[in-house]
């Protein structure tokens, strides 16, 4: 195989996730953590919005690797050097997360700095694409509608760096929608996914990471605080929520999503990609990190006896980024049998509205009697889904093993 130059992939069914794709992922690991941090220092709805705004630019550049991914191997030839490059420039971006919206006095101008590596990120990616894709018209022309779009977001995400607070935030929104729609508007024609397997497991291992990162957020908001037996139970029905979360994901919904991209071709195959993963995984990742959030404080609340008292409920921002996350994460779930099925998981719905519904009550609970409902909650939805849906769900394990 060539490794002097970039080349397209064909359709290879046993393509697999490369070792630079993992190290690739540990940035964004790094960056995903950033996020969360950027939003536990500024608990507020402003705050959380803008987390969710840096997310959803963080998406789309780990994304766009992703798709790059399964269309050269980017393990070979100057790709590698493409995807090192990459990677410096993404650390970068995630070394100035804390200070993309507000600059903290002396050093370089964090927030330029940010849109600036952002930028460099995304067109490192579209001359790698570009060169991969020089005997393909049909590729190369939607990459340059990519492009397009690409270029008035980056110029709104320069102007929001003169601005501070909700009209900043408002043009990261405005930003994000013209990249966002554009790449939507354009359509699946001309992308080319040629191994489907390989995709689905990028997108499994980034919910991993992400997962991972509400794992961090108990370590995190226990921090150098004293162990107690309140601590470690706390602890042990964080981790269940965690798994809990896991399972929703990997025992049926990961199988399916991967077995319907796999049978479908084409055009009918790059849609699947776009809707399922692109646009789907993205909600569902941002619930995640919202529940780590909310794990974070809540374990502040539960170990930090100092300030707090061992019944005192988890209320306000906190409490709202831990129900609502976890509802968006079974929402976008319930979404993605719908776009891969043709149908919606009822009960994970149902689930998500009563969690949201019943937040206001759930402000009077202590906050480790909360972490037990949560992580009960979710093992009772599992557990009903197992016996009521067991038939089903042996034969999706015995068609996908």
């Amino acid at each position: 195989m060539p490794t002097t130059r970039l080349h397209l992939v064909s359709a290879e069914e046993d393509h697999r996730v490369s070792t630079i794709e993992l190290f690739f992922d540990l940035v964004f690991v790094y960056a995903i953590t950033q996020t969360t941090q950027l939003m536990a220092d500024h608990l507020s709805p402003l705050g959380v919005g803008q987390g969710l705004a840096m997310l959803a630019v963080l998406w789309w550049c780990w994304c766009s690797y992703a798709w790059l991914g399964t269309t050269i191997h980017v393990d070979h030839g100057i790709a590698r050097l493409a995807m090192f490059g990459a990677m410096a420039v993404m650390f970068l971006v995630s070394l100035t997360i804390p200070e993309a919206f507000v600059d903290h006095p002396g050093g370089l101008f964090a927030p330029v700095l940010f849109v600036a590596c952002y930028a460099l990120v995304r067109l490192l990616h579209l001359v790698a694409y570009l060169g991969a894709a020089k005997h393909d018209p049909g590729l190369r022309r939607v990459l340059l509608k990519m492009f397009v779009g690409l270029l008035p977001s980056v110029l709104l995400l320069a102007v929001s760096t003169a601005l501070t607070g909700p009209w900043q935030l408002g043009l990261w929104v405005v930003a994000l929608l013209v990249d966002y729609l554009n790449v939507y508007l354009t359509g699946p024609d001309g992308w080319r996914l040629n191994s489907p397997a390989h995709f689905a497991e990028r997108f499994g291992l980034i919910v991993i990471i992400a997962l991972g990162e509400s794992i961090v957020a108990i370590g995190i908001g226990i921090g150098a605080l004293p162990m107690s037996w309140l601590v470690a139970g706390a602890a042990v029905c964080g981790l269940a929520l965690a798994a809990g979360m896991w399972w929703t994901y990997f025992d049926v919904v990961a199988r399916v999503s991967e077995h319907r991209l796999t049978r479908a071709t084409g055009v009918e195959r790059a849609k699947l990609a776009t809707d399922s993963y692109t646009f789907l995984h993205l909600p569902l990742i941002a619930g995640i990190v919202l529940v780590a959030l909310g794990l974070k404080k809540a374990f502040l609340y539960i170990a930090d006896t100092e300030h707090h008292t061992p019944g005192e409920a988890l209320h306000g921002v906190p409490i709202w980024t831990l129900s609502g996350g976890l509802a968006l994460y079974l929402i976008a779930l319930s979404a993605l049998r719908k776009r891969n099925l043709g149908s919606w998981n009822h009960q994970r719905l149902v689930v998500g509205v009563l969690l949201v519904a019943a937040t206001p009550l759930l402000e009077h609970v202590p906050a480790a009697v909360l972490l037990l409902i949560f992580a009960v909650l979710v093992l009772g939805l599992i557990g009903f889904e197992r016996l009521r849906f067991a038939e089903w769900r042996r034969n999706v394990h015995a068609e996908h093993s």
